[in-house]
């Protein structure tokens, strides 16, 4: 939990994206730019060099940007987007881009998710999808918990016949490090509802989605 002192709640907000929210107080941001000059140091380099000067305050500045889902509530961006119909077939929302940081490694892990709902009395407005994936994206995470937050999130809130996740990730901490892997994809799912009790249910979002991508760039 992040402590609501660290935060600036000022900043300005004039299109409700998710990149508009809070942003970390200043001292907070001076604590991650001192961590990197440390790491600098401890690598061998000098962070006063002229290539590295600035480089400390633009990893505070980009952590600030690529952490931003701790400081965004995922149920305040749902509740002014649930709408009643009367429509109750699948609702499916693909390929939503995302990209997130290896809480193991704190390095990228990136992709594609793939919503999908059917709805009981309820929909979600269309965009509220996409910044449902990129609020938890923008955490330190695994891709497991994080397709099960997403799933388990819209299962609650809109209260729906059935929830479907999948997300297909490509990981750098395999990819770069370790077994060094570059080609390894890695697809995890959630299902609740009707996705788990009906195979042809299941069947049909899946033929939605297709086989994991080869290039999720």
């Amino acid at each position: 939990m992040i402590d609501a002192r660290h935060l600036d709640n000022t900043a300005p907000d004039p299109g409700g994206e998710l990149t508009d929210g809070p942003v970390l107080a200043a001292s907070c941001k001076e604590k991650v730019a001192d961590s990197v000059r440390t790491i600098l140091r401890a690598v061998g380099e000098d962070p006063e060099r002229e290539g590295l000067r600035d480089t400390p305050n633009r990893v505070a500045r980009a952590y600030d940007e690529l952490l931003l889902g701790y400081r965004v509530d995922p149920v305040e961006l749902l509740n002014n987007a649930l709408f009643e119909a009367s429509y109750s077939e699948m609702v499916v929302v693909s390929d939503i881009d995302f990209y997130s940081l290896c809480e193991h490694h704190m390095l990228p892990f990136f992709g594609r998710a793939h919503v999908a709902y059917i709805p009981n009395r309820k929909v979600i407005g269309l965009s509220k999808i996409p910044r449902i994936v990129e609020v938890y994206a923008r955490r330190l995470q695994i891709q497991e918990r994080m397709t099960r937050q997403i799933a388990e999130l819209i299962d609650e809130l809109v209260q729906p016949l059935g929830v479907a996740v999948v997300v297909d990730g490509l990981h750098m901490c395999m990819a770069m490090r370790g077994v060094k892997k570059s080609n390894a994809r890695m697809r995890t799912s959630a299902l609740l509802g009707t996705f788990a009790d009906n195979p042809k249910t299941r069947a049909e979002f899946m033929e939605h989605i297709g086989p994991v991508s080869r290039s999720l760039l």
